[in-house]
């Protein structure tokens, strides 16, 4: 019997919020952790998520946590695509006459879900980073 709600869903909540949320420069901690699980309805607690993130490792996401202070801090360590290889995939898209606009727009939509949301804040469906880096 589950011990909490939405079990089934905790380590792919876990996995998504992880991905999405961290990065090189941005950690995470296990009370942020536990909140962000909270907006998915998932319950857990502390010593369950501790296994649940050694155990990311088996769907190949490796997580690192550093002592800072008196807490841990989280983060991916590793990604399908770093930031520059997505920036290629976008340009060379972009660039392409052979795809169209529309498939243009779901392809990058696809490919900003491999990164941080950090990675991508202040872009337009269009880019993968901000205008100004473009040039």
């Amino acid at each position: 019997m589950p011990k909490g709600t939405n079990q089934k869903l905790k380590l792919y909540r876990l996995a998504q919020i992880m991905l999405e949320n961290t990065d090189d420069e941005h950690y995470i901690t296990m009370p942020e952790i536990m909140e962000e699980l909270g907006k998915y309805e998932v319950t857990a607690d502390r010593k369950t998520i501790y296994a649940d993130l050694r155990d990311l490792s088996v769907l190949g996401i490796e997580v690192e946590g550093e002592p800072i202070g008196n807490r841990y801090h989280y983060r991916v360590v590793n990604r399908p695509f770093e930031l520059p290889e997505l920036k290629l995939l976008v340009d060379s898209i972009q660039s392409s006459k052979f795809i169209t606009e529309k498939k243009t727009n779901t392809l990058i939509k696809s490919w900003k879900s491999w990164s941080a949301n950090t990675m991508h804040r202040g872009c337009s469906d269009r880019c993968m980073y901000p205008e100004e880096l473009r040039q």
